[in-house]
This record gives structure tokens, sequence and C-alpha cells, in this order.
């Protein structure tokens, strides 16, 4: 592996793509640091500390909301405005148009994902402000004046991140956004890892021996789960393809067999980052509007790691699954390319029994993939209720560091193959 990185850092383009994406994320890791002007960073913490909503802000961006910085909202309104163009892109004839068209299509899309981005980054800061105000974590001053330099400070702060992610996707190597959520993840490493550590000397864990092989036994769920997440992200449903032979001029085409590859987990990482916004944002709007509300529900709706909670994630995972398989790989269209270059599956007729057959094994592998992605999601709050503590490498956690990870391996394995060198996953 160290050779390939070696081989990898030799050939000049793929050296500059991975220099640019270390010093985008370098840029982002500087911006949580950077405080926003206005706030008492003392009040602002004690707001985290007695607020399990604003915990999960603060776990989601790298440790910028604690710090109070330009990045605290990180990366969520564009991803929420994502998830609102996808399903308006079904719902209006106009925007499935547009992602007909092809690159320019797609690219008006993209701009207007910016534009609501934007938009949501505004409201979701001005919720904060108000948040805020009211647990005095604002220095003394006019309050159209605050309100205006804190809001438009963190709308800023957004779309700057926004701006670095797309740079990463176009300029560097592996998909940006998801970059930059992988940045924030591993960020909080060493604090985790702390965390573990200070258990342990509570005594949490155990005294003695029974301390030490807590911890052993906590690394070994890790590494297990670790190892279950690549497993089921490479794994894939291989479907017989067989193509018959043809007579063009003198010569003869086809004849050989091959096979269609449906992958467990074709959506990634996707159904994890969307339902992780979407199942925030009533917990965001109900902390903002009612932060001291008594409702039994709304306790239970916003309570993280809760059964409400918990149960709701797991749908939008299995959801967005689907949604986002549905949207990759359509039965009907490889159907008819099979049926037009002559390929057929073994034992079922061309054409629409064709198209039946894939989308049952479709269906079929999308089931155990979404449910294994609900499954590991959830995996925290069962760790927690065994061990009764909280750690770093959540479920949550663990695939989106996996799947980034995966991701940008094997773009980097494109781009050494191209030039005939061997990959990282021979």
């Amino acid at each position: 592996m160290f050779e390939t990185i070696k081989n990898a850092w030799k050939i000049a383009d793929l050296k500059k793509k991975l220099l640019i994406t270390a010093f985008f994320l370098l840029i982002y890791r500087i911006g949580c640091h950077i405080p926003v002007p206005g706030l008492v960073e003392e009040a602002f913490k004690k707001l985290i500390d007695g607020n399990q909503l604003f915990g999960f802000m603060d776990t989601f961006s790298g440790g910028a909301f604690s710090n109070a910085s330009l990045f605290a909202m990180s990366i969520t309104p564009y991803i929420n405005s994502t998830i609102i163009l996808q399903l308006l892109t079904i719902a209006i004839p106009a925007l499935e148009r547009l992602q007909k068209e092809g690159a320019e299509g797609r690219k008006k899309i993209q701009q207007y994902v910016r534009y609501l981005a934007v938009a949501l980054g505004f409201f979701q800061a001005s919720m904060l402000f108000i948040s805020l105000k009211s647990s005095n974590a604002i220095f003394d001053g006019g309050t159209v004046i605050s309100f205006f330099i804190i809001t438009l400070s963190f709308t800023a702060g957004t779309a700057f991140i926004m701006w670095i992610g797309e740079n990463i996707t176009e300029k560097g190597i592996g998909n940006g956004i998801s970059l930059i959520i992988f940045a924030g993840i591993i960020a909080r490493a060493p604090a985790g890892f702390q965390n573990i550590l200070y258990y342990y000397q509570q005594g949490t864990l155990g005294s003695g021996i029974v301390g030490i092989l807590s911890i052993a036994l906590i690394l070994a769920v890790f590494l297990v789960a670790v190892v279950g997440v690549i497993y089921v992200t490479q794994a894939e449903r291989r479907i017989p393809i067989q193509y018959a032979k043809r007579v063009v001029g003198r010569k003869m085409y086809g004849g050989q067999s091959t096979h269609l590859p449906i992958k467990v987990n074709m959506s990634g990482v996707i159904p994890i980052i969307f339902a992780m916004s979407l199942t925030s944002l009533p917990s965001i709007i109900i902390g903002f509007v009612a932060p001291n509300t008594t409702s039994a529900f709304l306790i239970a709706l916003t309570k993280q790691g809760g059964a409400i909670h918990l149960t709701i994630y797991a749908i939008f995972i299995i959801f967005f699954t689907f949604f986002y398989t549905l949207i990759q790989f359509n039965p009907v269209e490889v159907s008819n390319n099979l049926k037009k270059n002559g390929g057929f599956i073994p034992g079922v007729r061309p054409g629409k029994p064709t198209s039946v057959y894939i989308s049952n094994v479709l269906n079929r592998v999308t089931w155990f993939g979404a449910v294994f992605l609900a499954l590991i999601a959830i995996f925290p709050s069962l760790l927690k209720t065994i061990f009764g503590l909280e750690v770093w490498f959540g479920g949550t956690a663990l695939l989106i560091i996996v799947g980034v990870a995966l991701d940008t391996i094997k773009q980097i394995e494109s781009q050494m193959l191209m030039r005939h060198y061997k990959g990282f996953l021979d």
C-alpha cells in the first residue's frame, strides 16, 4: 500500500489533485476555529453542554459549533437543499426535463441548489440567533446589528464550505461534501478516545483487568463493525449475462458470457447523510421555536437516541436507500440496452420479463443493504445501552468514514489504472 502511495505521488496530475484536496480540507479545519464576532464563547459552550441537539450539531460539524466559529452550521443547509431539489425533480416536470438535458441541465439544477442552500442557511442562522439571544450567549449591543453580523457570518460560513466542497469535487480527489463531513468526524477522534480513557479512569468500565477487558471489547466491536461495513459496501449480486452470436459482414460477434453487477449498497453513505439531516430538522425547529416545551411527544421527538427518533431515522435511511438506488439504476433501461446488444439472462425472456427479473433482484438486494445501514446507524444507541457510555465511533460515523475512504480510494485507483499502475485494491 505504501509503495502504491509512493507511485501515486509520482504522477504529476494525481499529485496535484491530492495536494488541492489536502489544501481545501486544511482551509476548512482552519475555518472551524475562526470565531464569529459578537458571541460569548463561554456562554455558547454552556449552551451546548446543556442541549443534546446542539451537541449533535457540534459532532456533525467536527467541533466547529462548540468553537462558535464561522463553520458552526457545517454543510447541513446544503445537504437539505440537495434533498429538496432531488425530490422536486421527481414532482416538477420542468426540473425533470432539466435533469435529462445532460451536463447543462444538471449545472442549472446545481445552481438552484446553491441558491436554496444559502436561503436555508440564513433561515437556520436566524433561528440559531433567537436561541442564542434567549441564552445570553450574545454580547449586549444593538439587536439589529448583532442579528445581521451573526446570521450573515454563519450563512457566509456555510456558503464558503459549499464552495470548498464543490472545488474538491471538481479539482481534487473524491466527493467534496463527503470529504468535509469525513474530516469533521476524524477531527473528533482524539477527543473520542480521551472520553473512553476518562470512563476507564472514573471506573465506569470497571476497575483493573475488567476495565482493560471492557476497552478491548469496545475496540473489538469497532473492528468487527468496520469489517462488516466494508464487506457490505463491497458486496454485489452478479446476474449472469449471455450475448448471442451474430454475423456482421465476414466477422462473428458475441457469444461471450459476462455478468451484471448489482451492489448491495449502491447508494453509499448518501442515505445516512440525508437521513441525519432530515431527522435533525424537527429538533432544530422545535429547539429554536419552543426550547422550553413541556409536550411529552415533542420531547420524545427531539430526544437524540430515543425510540421515536431512532425509528424515524431508520425509516428515512431505508427510504433514501431505495430512492437513490432507483435514481442510479433503471431496470427497464438496462433491459432495453441488453436487448439492443443481443444480450439476455439465461432462462429469462428478453424485454419486460428481463426488467421484472432485474427489479426483483434489485429490490431483494437493496432491502438487505437498507436494513444493514439502518442497523449500523442505530448501533451507538445499543452500545450506550450495553456499556452506559457514549463513544466517538458510532454507526453513522463508521459508515461515513468507511464509505468515503473506499470511494476516494477507488477514484485514486481509477486514476492510477489509466497509467498502468498497480492499484490500492489489487
